[in-house]
């Protein structure tokens, strides 16, 4: 019976009866040492009853093993991984080494073990148990908080048992703390202690369960001074471990290097350090290990630190050279075992290490990999040895979302390299590490003079820095250092078989666009836009600068097209890294485009790949295009919010696009709701500032005219900012606000009747429903105020509808009251049955009209499938169907 849990154990029930009902749930069971987390974890899997139960453990000595946990956890449903789609299955089989490498990925491992859980749900309700969660590998912790993170309607509970330091990253928490003081006399009833003791035990243990059970044998009556409560602890087991006999704790130390309690490889182990198999059995009938199926364990976590540390340094250096010498058909725990064996230098132990960490590279094991090269780089004997193995451990660190670790290393690894090409990939992943941690001029001069040092030797390592360092100083709105990149770009004279012409032509353009405006820049990045879209394949980096530049030019339709492209392209190589800025690429075409639910999805959906991918810079592009469908929807809250938030990153990282946004947003919450000069100031403060430079500044620059015009306030900077970009662009769209501009400026009708009917025929069919609405919209306020109420009706009536289809609401208001104004009391626009669905039900949905399975389009939206049945069952109802086949007669635009 646990005692004093009442509370916890309402927790763990409940996410119990709620995995049996077909929902999911994951939870972290966190606290000190001895707290209870393992029990409470056994007591979940003693009320699991009608449920199949994984466990896993994090084991210390395995922590810089790619996958080793997962593998542990998963390794009785490993039977079922045939069943998964083939790019799941494949990357799950490389990460386990049971398969050919497929340098897939590792964020594809942990949607096959998503994909996994649920197909293993299937039958039951499923119970995952992972204890030492502190201890699990990165490799295998990524994985698992990416499936716990998507888990929904498959009926799988996962709890984790962790000590502080472990990184839930959102997911939910539960702290254990110690017991009341009735709960722990109660635990120490049985025991024969005098009554000060007893009362010590309770006031020192702070009720932590271990204590109170490790402490009373041994504890002394009276007051002395008090100890740490894990050296307590440890002091407890290290006494129980010394009063056996050296054979026994010969077995200890093999059981606590030995990390899958294989009986047979400890008892191996064992016998050539001496010790026989009834040492095995002395160890058990002292409660510290217990023996079953095959396997021993300790029957607590502290127990296997406890017994290594006992252990004298020759005994455990023995240890390791056993072990590995029974893992000759595991190379990886063989080099590890081998390299803690080591005490100086050894170049054939640092080799082995070497190997390893490729193997883990190739299984997408970076954060092992960057372990493995950290300690080959120690064993090394050679010091240009030890710089190329610190620098790929640096490298390998940074791809793990290590950065603080990358940036200590390349440090190390810069201080003793001398080969030019090393330096130059260590100033990239330097200014890579500058540039999140919200250096981005120290990165550009890292860049920059890292390009420099490399200029003769490698033009193609030198083109792409220079590109890295023009594309950053873009986002901060330096035109000087935009300028010198180009220059030095253009210096390199690069050849077409560098392969960065498409790229240099963006840095082209964009510098172009700084400097001379948009009658230079646009007619030279519209040629790399078609020739990206022609290609429709190719590099995710080429994708996306094309994607970009499609943003530059307007052309948001073939944006969008590149970036759609480009995510299904990245889905499909399990390329997940990229896909974060592919969704701030895609995100953004889509709001412009007007698709203001489907922009909202996925930007959703890429804020959740940064986190996992740990992109913090691409998560504050995200969160702007979020800030500014707020602002359009009238959710103050939300854009407060979420502009507070840019600011703020903007105050660390200066990236400015970060800035634009949340300016544009805020001054857009006002022009909605009808505070024009508040609107105005913004746009004007906006413009004093970096935010001048950007995109964002050209395409608010009608909203900015708007509320000048409201104002009585001159509007001619906008204008004319905006006229330059649109006649260079040549689009209708483009234009067509152009002439909206035009018309709210112009004071006699006529004129400005003219440039209201020429801006809707432009707009008829160019795909922009959010600018379209707005030019009918004051093409019927106008109409109303000259007194045309009957034909201001009709456009007034149009845009409510597309208003309300886009959540608009504010400028819905807008329209509806126009509308009444003019003498239209019914203000009915039909209000479309989309408008019903969230988001990402609305992606599930238009996937299923086109035909794909709930496993496939599960594998494109990173859920299982049964979370993809959930959100059909809820969207049906709203679309008034009762079959997918009934999805194809439906506009689901």
């Amino acid at each position: 019976m646990l005692l004093g849990r009442d509370r916890d154990r309402q927790v763990v029930d409940a996410l119990l009866d709620r995995a049996r009902e077909g929902h999911s749930a994951a939870l972290v069971i966190g606290g000190d040492p001895g707290i209870g987390k393992t029990t409470m974890l056994a007591y979940a899997e003693e009320r699991a009853t009608g449920m199949t139960v994984l466990r896993g453990t994090g084991i210390e000595t395995e922590a810089e093993i790619p996958f080793a946990s997962l593998h542990l956890l998963l390794r009785p449903a490993l039977g079922h991984v045939d069943a998964l789609p083939g790019p799941q299955a494949a990357a799950l089989r490389s990460a386990f080494g049971m398969g050919p490498a497929t340098r897939d990925d590792q964020l594809l491992v942990g949607l096959a073990v998503l994909s996994l859980l649920s197909e293993l749900a299937d039958d039951a309700p499923l119970l995952c148990l992972i204890d030492d969660a502190h201890w699990v590998d990165l490799a295998s912790a990524g994985a698992l908080r990416f499936a716990a993170h998507r888990l929904h309607a498959e009926g799988v509970c996962m709890l984790f048992g962790a000590r502080d330091g472990f990184e839930a990253a959102g997911l939910p928490e539960h702290r254990l703390h110690g017991l009341d003081q009735d709960s722990a006399a109660r635990l120490l009833a049985d025991r024969r202690l005098p009554e000060s003791a007893r009362e010590r035990v309770i006031r020192e243990s702070a009720g932590n369960p271990l204590a109170l059970l490790e402490l009373p044998s041994d504890a002394p009556d009276g007051y002395g001074s008090p100890l740490p409560l894990p050296r307590r602890i440890q002091e407890a087991y290290a006494a129980r471990i010394a009063a056996l006999p050296p054979d026994a704790q010969v077995v200890l130390v093999v059981m606590a290097l030995e990390d899958g309690g294989t009986l047979d490889v400890i008892l191996r182990a064992a016998a050539g350090l001496g010790a026989g198999p009834a040492a095995l059995g002395t160890a058990e009938r002292s409660g510290l290990i217990r023996v079953a199926g095959g396997r021993a364990a300790f029957t607590h976590p502290l127990m296997r630190a406890a017994a290594y540390q006992h252990g004298s340094i020759d005994l455990r250096l023995a240890a390791h050279r056993s072990l590995a010498g029974l893992l000759a058909d595991q190379p990886d725990r063989r080099a590890w075992h081998l390299a803690a064996a080591a005490i100086g230098r050894d170049e054939r132990v640092a080799l082995a290490l070497e190997q390893a960490a490729e193997r883990a590279i190739d299984r997408n094991g970076h954060a092992g990999a960057a372990a493995a090269l950290e300690r080959a780089a120690e064993l090394a004997e050679d010091e240009q040895a030890r710089a190329r193995r610190l620098t790929g451990a640096a490298v390998a660190a940074a791809d793990a979302g290590q950065p603080g670790r990358a940036k200590e290393l390349s440090e190390r690894a810069t201080a003793l390299a001398v080969d030019p090409g090393q330096l130059a990939r260590l100033a990239e992943l330097r200014a890579r590490i500058a540039f999140d941690e919200g250096a981005p001029y120290t990165a550009h001069d890292l860049l920059v003079s890292g390009a420099e040092r490399v200029a003769t030797t490698d033009r193609g390592a030198a083109g792409m820095m220079l590109i890295d360092a023009a594309r950053n100083a873009w986002q901060l709105s330096d035109l000087g250092r935009v300028a010198e990149a180009s220059d030095r770009l253009h210096a390199l004279r690069l050849q077409p078989e560098d392969g960065l012409d498409a790229a240099v032509a963006a840095v082209t353009g964009a510098a172009l666009l700084l400097s001379d405006g948009p009658e230079k820049a646009l007619p030279a990045m519209r040629g790399l836009v078609s020739a990206v879209n022609g290609l429709r394949s190719g590099s995710p980096a080429l994708s996306v600068n094309a994607a970009f530049v499609a943003g530059l030019v307007g052309d948001f339709q073939t944006g969008r097209d590149i970036a759609a492209a480009a995510a299904d392209e990245c889905r499909a190589r399990g390329q997940i890294g990229w896909l974060p800025i592919v969704h701030v690429t895609l995100a953004a075409c889509e709001l412009y485009l007007g698709r203001f639910t489907d922009a909202e999805a996925v930007a959703t959906e890429g804020l959740r790949l940064a986190a996992d991918t740990s992109q913090p810079n691409r998560a504050g592009y995200l969160e702007g295009i979020l800030t500014w469908i707020a602002a359009a929807r009238g959710d103050a809250v939300r854009c407060a919010e979420l502009a507070a938030r840019s600011r703020d990153r903007f105050d660390v990282s200066r990236i400015v696009n970060h800035l634009a946004w949340a300016e544009w947003a805020r001054a857009l919450l006002d022009l909605g709701q009808g505070r024009f000069g508040e609107a105005l100031d913004r746009f004007e403060e906006a413009m004093d500032g970096p935010v001048r430079h950007q995109i964002q500044a050209v395409y608010f620059a009608p909203d900015q005219i708007e509320a000048a015009v409201r104002t009585g306030r001159p509007a001619a900077d906008a204008l004319r900012r905006f006229e330059a970009w649109a006649l260079s662009s040549e689009l209708d769209w483009a234009r067509a606000v152009l002439h909206r501009c035009h018309a709210l400026l112009e004071p006699d009708w006529d004129r400005a009747d003219d440039h209201f009917r020429t801006a809707v025929r432009l707009h008829a069919g160019s795909g922009r429903p959010w600018e379209t609405a707005r030019t009918r919209l004051a093409y019927g306020e106008r109409l109303r105020r000259e007194r045309h109420k009957s034909s201001a009706r009709p456009h007034l009536r149009a845009a409510l509808e597309t208003f309300e289809r886009l959540r608009a609401h504010p400028w819905a208001e807008r329209a509806r009251t126009e509308l009444r104004v003019s003498g239209d009391t019914s203000s009915a626009a039909a209000t479309e049955v989309l408008t019903a669905l969230s988001p990402q039900e609305l992606q599930i949905v238009r996937l299923a009209a086109a035909g794909l399975t709930n496993r496939e389009i599960g594998a494109q939206l990173f859920l299982s499938p049964k979370t993809v049945s959930y959100h059909l069952y809820r969207a049906f109802p709203k679309l008034g169907v009762a079959s997918r086949s009934q999805l194809a007669g439906l506009d689901l635009t």
